[in-house]
């Protein structure tokens, strides 16, 4: 299978991985931490069709229940996590965070989820996959290999300025004791600057987010009043104020609008497409 990404950049930040038909995406900085397993899913090795083919997980956007049942089974069996053992979030763009234990295995998968309105998850149980979504916003992973801790969060624009990358290290921090000198941390899959137009309420949201002096380096106003918006840098800004030390980071330079043929985007597709999502699980036993 001949497969073309676009990326803005020459870095190294993903590894392309295609294993029992299934294409996913993996970080080697999270890899390296030797405590997890990992993959962010694109659109192909799935059965669903049309506008969500064909890897679609999302069970919300009109799919055959059973399509969304199978492109479970097969990116789990690709990444080596059961459907029985992964955990979804219910993603409303708040900055809500939950921590879950194996009594949530399951659930939003093979099992009816008992909570709403959460873009963050976090576990310090192996064996346990934390299974969040997107279609041009941003997933933010995380991973402490000191405390054998981690945690999977959804930031749109929203979320980013609400600095849903900070509530998740002082959620890490606070229910299990976490340095955010020792968390690795990865900026996924997302819309980027190019592509990412907004208006005045956005830009305004994040003026009054961030400090004057880093606004140059977050968006620029076009002639028609409009502005571009760099998500990925306004993460990245987020986790470093976070304490996350730069060498502990990857941030993206894959954007979901650029390769709509490989990766859903809401934009790209007006709409009409089905859902991306990250899966982070702590090794059993450290295998």
């Amino acid at each position: 299978m001949e497969i073309t990404l676009q990326y803005k950049n020459e870095k190294q930040i993903f590894t392309e991985c295609f294993e029992k038909n299934v294409y996913f995406l993996t970080y080697p900085l999270l890899k390296r931490t030797g405590v997890v397993r990992h993959g962010i899913s694109t659109r192909l090795g799935g059965v669903s069709e049309g506008d969500l083919a064909a890897m679609n997980l999302s069970f919300t956007r009109g799919d055959d229940p059973e399509n969304v049942k199978e492109n479970y089974r097969r990116i789990g069996d690709a990444i080596g996590i059961l459907p029985e053992n992964m955990v979804c979030s219910r993603q409303t763009h708040t900055t809500n965070v939950r921590v879950v234990t194996q009594k949530d295995a399951g659930k939003g998968v093979v099992r009816d989820c008992d909570y709403t309105d959460v873009d963050g998850l976090l576990t310090c149980e192996p064996g346990i996959c934390l299974v969040t979504f997107y279609a041009d916003c941003v997933p933010l992973l995380f991973v402490d290999p000191v405390k054998k801790v981690i945690a999977s969060s959804h930031s749109g624009w929203r979320g980013t300025a609400a600095r849903m990358g900070r509530v998740t290290v002082d959620a890490m921090r606070r229910e299990f004791g976490c340095r955010p000198e020792d968390i690795v941390a990865a900026v996924g899959p997302s819309i980027c600057q190019d592509c990412y137009e907004v208006s005045e309420d956005v830009i305004q949201c994040f003026r009054d987010a961030f400090p004057e002096n880093v606004w140059s380096r977050l968006f620029y106003k076009k002639e028609n009043g409009k502005y571009q918006l760099d998500l990925w840098k306004a993460n990245e800004q987020v986790l470093l104020d976070a304490g996350i030390q730069e060498e502990h980071l990857a941030v993206t330079n894959l954007c979901t609008c650029c390769n709509p043929q490989i990766l859903f985007s809401h934009r790209a597709s007006g709409g009409k497409r089905g859902n991306l999502a990250a899966f982070l699980a702590l090794k059993e036993d450290g295998r």
